[in-house]
């Protein structure tokens, strides 16, 4: 089994930055793709970055490319999303997620990933 556990959300200004993080525990080995996804109050879940855990590749959805970073730290099997520049259109519930059967090469859609974390929220005014 593989845990994971999302920090970092919190009420911020449009332009500032933010830094989530996931601690990733357990069976790890058997992780092959990890994402970030959100859900906004009375919308879908959608993907936002996903990092393949073996190789390192990453894809962005378009409304965060140039604007988030997803990155890992090995050592401690954690794993960011810097977001810069943020928009009060990605105040959402933010969520890391990991797919423990198959490899991603594109952005996967939320029903892809069978491990998720509880959420972490992030809020952001104008």
């Amino acid at each position: 089994q593989v845990q994971l556990v999302e920090s970092g959300g919190r009420s911020v200004q449009a332009g500032e930055s933010l830094r989530l993080s996931c601690a990733a525990s357990g069976r790890t080995f058997l992780i092959y793709t990890v994402g970030w996804f959100r859900q906004a109050p009375g919308k879908e879940r959608e993907s936002v970055a996903a990092l393949r855990w073996r190789l390192g590749s990453t894809n962005y959805a378009d409304s965060v490319k140039g604007r988030f970073t997803i990155s890992r730290d090995h050592a401690k099997n954690t794993i960011y999303l810097q977001m810069n520049s943020l928009k009060p259109e990605d105040t959402a519930d933010y969520y890391c997620a990991a797919s423990t059967d198959r490899d991603y090469l594109n952005l996967p859609s939320y029903d892809k990933m069978d491990v998720w974390g509880k959420g972490t929220l992030v809020t952001v005014s104008s």
